[in-house]
């Protein structure tokens, strides 16, 4: 009975986080990430060019590489940090070390994904527009889909987000009914 209630008690709090985090809104990953992106691609073009860094844009020369919120990618952290949440049956030093793993991969590869484009921005190479498009539109997805399927073999993940849960509480509920009407029958 203890146990089950542990569980019960996990699962309420794992998802009145994601709750939380949904109220808090996507801006908080923004705002999180905002200048773990920006400073590192700086950082990286400085290696090549004299860039200077106003507001949320790069200058190199007179080409500007405005770094507005979609390219700080929130709304994937936040894919993951649900996908996290809504897995059970994970120790919190476990837990962490996933979050602190997937949420790492991502800013390292947008930062890449940013300076690599930044490059091509800057050269004027020709086909910068059709790059862009798919890293935004097949390169978002592949890579969060990426670091998730790295994350789960790597922490040894056995269980799946949501379902498990959701499979936990039919169980015990179906558990309650057949006792439910078996005491009745007594």
């Amino acid at each position: 009975m203890k146990k089950g209630i542990d569980k019960l008690l996990d699962i309420l709090v794992r998802y009145v986080l994601l709750i939380v985090a949904g109220i808090i809104g996507v801006k908080i990953f923004y705002v999180l990430f905002k200048a773990l992106t920006i400073y590192p691609v700086l950082a990286l073009l400085n290696i090549f060019y004299n860039p200077t860094l106003l507001l949320d844009t790069i200058w190199v020369g007179d080409a500007p590489i405005e770094i507005i919120g979609p390219c700080i990618a929130g709304s994937a952290y936040y894919l993951l940090f649900i996908l996290n949440l809504s897995i059970p049956k994970i120790e919190i030093k476990k837990r962490i070390g996933l979050l602190f793993f997937s949420f790492s991969s991502l800013l390292i590869i947008n930062i890449l994904r940013i300076f690599f484009l930044s490059i091509l921005f800057i050269s004027g190479v020709s086909f910068f527009d059709i790059t862009h498009k798919l890293f935004w539109y097949v390169g978002s997805t592949v890579f969060v889909v990426g670091i998730w399927f790295l994350s789960v073999k790597i922490f040894k993940i056995k269980e799946i987000p949501f379902y498990s849960d959701v499979m936990f509480l039919l169980n015990n509920s179906r558990k309650k009914v057949k006792k439910t009407k078996r005491s009745k029958k007594h």
